[in-house]
């Protein structure tokens, strides 16, 4: 009985010291610390954290992900259902290895629309690691490994249907990650330059600068964003190459999404211009611009990634209207807007329902950069 006291004892001493523990490493923690212990308690932002890294891993890898090529056609299988990966039949039992069936065409007497079923009489493995089509990794390392597919290059096996160009869907979608989660990345950058100098100019030296920042982030903001989108994306040239066209967008969209962020820069360095810290600063014979840079706008960091974090969907969102509506990315550049062109016509989108595959990608993304913001916002509030 005395051994199961001084057990006890021994017991709640130790949770009591981890206790104390834990509440000094509270106190002397970094801003960075606190944020990313309060992060991890958000079990949404933490899912949808693994969830981003792993899209854009996707995209960084789609070339040897893709079982097929985005541009590579098969003739005989146009508006081919995705095909369901088996590991059971009935005839021949279980298998460890994974198979799909061929498909069968055939043409409907009534509506003359192609229509297509598995045949069960024949199946086809896949395989692992296996080589398929030449690609280039990141447009300049040779390579012909993908990681899943068939033996034969040119058997069926499309996981997400193809198109009405015989296009596998799959592949085109992984390699559409790369373009529109980049863009999502890039587009960022280049506001977050413009929101943060042209903020922080406004909120410091005030005045007629503030005045004229102010009034220009107004006009930008009363002029509805989809029209003004397609109103610059009209304005670029035609004769662009893709890649022209690509950077052209990011300037767009920076052009018109600096200024949210411009106006939060603005109104945290409005409260701390005049703080102790920044007032030694100042008679320390510090310049302005390292006052801004190195003791204001890192002081609400956290407060910009969230900013960013929630601006990044806007910015795909944006991408993938424009490229539906024709006047953003077009063929053969393969985005997740490009691949809606397809689901424009109703009639499409009754016989071939898989053409929608690519909005739910972009529903997943969006929805996923949303929960993120959130757990950030969460994370960098201090009376939370």
């Amino acid at each position: 009985m005395l051994e199961k006291t001084v057990g006890k004892r021994r017991w709640f001493r130790l949770g009591k010291s981890r206790k104390m523990e834990q509440s000094d490493s509270y106190e002397v923690a970094s801003q960075w610390q606190l944020m990313w212990w309060k992060f991890k308690k958000h079990k949404m932002a933490m899912a949808a954290a693994i969830i981003l890294i792993l899209l854009y891993l996707t995209a960084a890898f789609c070339e040897f992900l893709s079982p097929k090529v985005p541009l590579e056609r098969f003739t005989a299988y146009k508006n081919t259902p995705p095909q369901t990966i088996h590991f059971y039949d009935k005839e021949a039992g279980f298998s460890f290895r994974p198979f799909v069936y061929d498909m069968k065409m055939s043409v409907n007497k009534e509506t003359f629309l192609r229509t297509f079923e598995q045949d069960k009489s024949k199946r086809i493995y896949v395989h692992f690691f296996v080589k398929g089509e030449p690609y280039k990794m990141w447009g300049f390392i040779p390579a012909d490994i993908h990681f899943i597919g068939t033996k034969d290059p040119k058997a069926p096996f499309f996981l997400a249907g193809t198109d009405d160009l015989g296009r596998d869907l799959f592949s085109r979608m992984l390699y559409g990650a790369r373009i529109s989660l980049a863009f999502g990345i890039m587009g960022i950058v280049l506001t977050l330059i413009l929101g943060l100098v042209l903020g922080g100019i406004s909120g410091y030296l005030g005045g007629v600068t503030d005045t004229v920042v102010q009034r220009t982030i107004d006009l930008l903001i009363c002029i509805p964003t989809i029209p003004l989108w397609m109103a610059l994306s009209a304005a670029m040239p035609r004769n662009w190459s893709a890649l022209e066209i690509y950077f052209g967008m990011i300037i767009i969209f920076s052009i018109i999404g600096w200024t949210g962020l411009a106006r939060v820069v603005r109104g945290k360095i409005l409260s701390l211009r005049e703080e102790d810290f920044t007032m030694a600063a100042r008679l320390a014979g510090a310049s302005d611009m390292r006052i801004v840079t190195k003791h204001l706008l890192p002081s609400f960091a956290s407060y910009i990634i969230v900013n960013i974090t929630l601006s990044i969907p806007a910015t795909i969102l944006g991408e993938t209207a424009l490229s539906f509506l024709g006047i953003g990315l077009a063929p053969p550049v393969v985005s997740w807007g490009v691949l809606l062109q397809d689901a424009q016509n109703l009639e499409t989108l009754a016989h071939h329902p898989w053409l929608l595959w690519p909005a739910a990608l972009i529903i997943l993304t969006v929805l996923m950069f949303n929960f993120l913001g959130d757990g950030l916002r969460d994370a960098a509030d201090p009376y939370k």
